[in-house]
């Protein structure tokens, strides 16, 4: 008899896991080509569980992170730097990034003058794109700078 109720027990318990994380699917993502990069591990343990009220989610690829239900901001660690660009750049917390607005509402956002990149997805009408770079900066900032900054390329284009 013992072992049919632990076997009800465990049947309980996983039917209320499965209920639990029934409603929040992985996120499927592709890794960029240096999302093994040690640098990329390093942001990946400092991201945080939240962004702009949106909670983050598990992903199917390595060095990527999302948050929001659905998806709202998508971060990809490992891209290829960018090169000289004549996009806006800002600087968040000593931290240099390319802002592609093609998109727009949804920017595209990635590291500039740091190896490996960081590439940010977000949907503006859900998220700010302030407080998402300001949440994401402290982990990218594990990835060094090359001193090839924002400031440095405006000054260098004078």
């Amino acid at each position: 008899m013992s072992g049919v109720r632990r076997f009800s027990a465990v049947a309980v318990l996983g039917i209320a896991l499965a209920l639990a994380t029934g409603c929040t699917t992985t996120v499927p993502m592709q890794p960029a080509a240096d999302s093994n990069s040690p640098a990329c591990a390093e942001v990946m343990v400092r991201l945080p569980d939240s962004v702009d009220s949106q909670s983050r989610r598990w992903t199917d690829a390595q060095a990527t992170a999302a948050w929001g239900d659905p998806s709202s901001v998508l971060m990809t660690c490992g891209v290829i730097p960018p090169g000289p660009s004549t996009l806006p750049c800002q600087t968040v917390d000593g931290v240099d990034w390319i802002i592609d607005d093609s998109e727009a509402p949804r920017y595209r956002v990635t590291t500039f003058g740091r190896t490996p990149a960081v590439e940010v997805y977000l949907d503006n009408e859900v998220v700010s794109s302030a407080t998402v770079l300001e949440r994401l900066s402290g982990a990218v900032a594990q990835i060094p700078s090359e001193g090839t900054g924002c400031l440095e390329r405006a000054e260098a284009g004078s």
